[in-house]
């Protein structure tokens, strides 16, 4: 005869009730762990603690599209001067180029180049007003990665792969910290007066929830489209219609869990109503005096463009933006192969007197001291000329350089050979760079995992040392 328990267990040995009393306290935990999960991932953007102790709190990241030419900048090559008008050496082995084998011939520098700041570091006449912030400043001269257009280059700088589909770093960031404050975006993008090569899956979450992704500010004197209430609806009326939504969407969204880009959606509208005071005051760059704007260059038709996004990079992460790019040249705008006279004279200008602006300002306000600042393209440029007076496409060796966030400034690290072709000592992937980024704020990329498709996905796929972050941070 069978007892009857609890439950309408049918027990028929002990070793059968033990059993079943286990599956269900195993059951009970279950669903203990369900709620509490739930409960902690009800906001996704909470703040959290990073692995270790970050040197900064936000990043502005400077992306010069295109390709600027790290021998033109801040890798001088003598050699490459003295080979002038030779073939490329037959001890460099085959060269693929985006646009050919590398059969053409040397190209000297006609850069003027001196040694700045106490450290001595070297940087072209190009960049005049940038040279005088180098004692701020590590320049990284042994940076490469592994596309070779920049549709696949732009987007592994961004992403960790040639191939679309990965999450921005920036995603990675606010995946991993949440956001530092309830306001604004924690991720911004700031483009120029065009388009980035590969558009928004630059920024994007990638399979990452959607509320990760970066927001694209727009040029002009509304970079956030739709901030005001229109004069006809009340606080009261907004309040109801967005708590009306709210109850709709998430009644269809009750049984898609999975459906990232709903939550995003719901949480969007939420920020929104947030942004309409925040927001406004944020981007409103009125409140500047005539001098903050002049040391931007927003006084100059040349640098007025960007030199707005930079001062609006600035009071981004003084609101607590964590992470803001900004785009110079949009569109491949430093894709010298042909005049790199005139097309690196023209962006040089664009970005020098914004970014020496940028850095000056950070760091009288005390800010530069948490705010990790980026500069670099998707490759560098080669050292033979291509249509006579330009370079083609250079990713195996190139020049980054890094400031404030508690970088060990006055320091050149790594090197490119002879002619600045492929970098030799101390070779650092994008990989590596994504990982000192992030362990500059606290995340370590080992541990930054995210479950998909079965796997435990990391900013840095399966690449990336601490190599560059032991240099930058010490």
């Amino acid at each position: 005869m069978h007892r009857k328990l609890a439950h309408n267990w049918s027990v028929q040995s002990r070793r059968e009730f033990f059993s079943k009393a286990g599956s269900g306290l195993a059951g009970m935990a279950l669903s203990a762990m369900v709620a509490e999960g739930a409960k902690s991932n009800s906001d996704p953007l909470a703040p959290k603690k990073g692995h270790l102790v970050p040197k900064a709190k936000n990043v502005i990241w400077l992306f010069m599209e295109g390709g600027p030419s790290h021998i033109d900048l801040f890798d001088p090559k003598p050699k490459l001067n003295e080979l002038d008008g030779q073939k490329m050496p037959a001890s460099f082995g085959k060269i693929i180029t985006a646009m050919g084998t590398g059969s053409n011939t040397l190209m000297a520098s006609p850069r003027k180049w001196k040694q700045h700041g106490q450290a001595g570091t070297w940087v072209s006449d190009w960049y005049p007003e940038i040279a005088k912030h180098v004692d701020d400043m590590a320049v990284v001269r042994s940076c490469w990665a592994n596309g070779l257009n920049h549709v696949g280059s732009v987007c592994q700088m961004n992403t960790g792969d040639i191939l679309a589909g990965r999450p921005s770093l920036g995603a990675w960031v606010t995946y991993g910290l949440g956001s530092a404050n309830k306001n604004l975006p924690t991720f911004v993008v700031l483009l120029d007066d065009r388009e980035v090569v590969g558009g928004p899956k630059n920024w994007s979450s990638g399979f990452l929830a959607a509320t990760y992704q970066g927001t694209q500010f727009r040029q002009g004197e509304t970079p956030i489209l739709n901030l005001g209430r229109p004069k006809d609806v009340t606080t009261e009326r907004q309040l109801n219609q967005l708590s009306f939504l709210k109850k709709l969407n998430e009644g269809f969204g009750a049984d898609k869990a999975e459906d990232t880009d709903l939550e995003a959606r719901i949480r969007s509208f939420e920020l929104a109503y947030e942004m309409q005071s925040a927001g406004a005051e944020a981007v409103d760059l009125r409140q500047e005096t005539a001098a903050t704007k002049t040391l931007y260059g927003m006084d100059e038709e040349g640098t007025r463009q960007f030199g707005q996004n930079c001062l609006q990079a600035r009071r981004l992460v003084e609101r607590g933006v964590r992470f803001v790019e900004l785009y110079c040249g949009s569109g491949s705008g430093w894709d010298a192969h042909s005049n790199i006279e005139g097309n690196h004279g023209k962006w040089c200008r664009v970005s020098d007197k914004p970014i020496a602006g940028l850095l000056t300002d950070l760091k009288q306000r005390g800010l530069l001291e948490d705010t990790l600042v980026v500069w670099g393209g998707e490759f560098g440029r080669t050292p033979f000329n291509e249509k006579g007076n330009g370079r083609d496409h250079n990713p195996w060796g190139f020049s980054m350089w890094f400031a404030g966030g508690g970088v060990k400034g006055g320091q050149t690290i790594g090197t490119t050979d002879e002619l600045g072709f492929r970098a030799v000592e101390d070779p650092f992937h994008v990989h590596d760079i994504h990982a000192a980024i992030l362990q500059g704020l606290g995340l370590d990329h080992l541990q930054l995992t995210y479950q998909h498709n079965g796997r435990a996905e990391r900013p840095t796929v399966v690449g990336g040392t601490d190599g560059l972050a032991k240099k930058l941070f010490g």
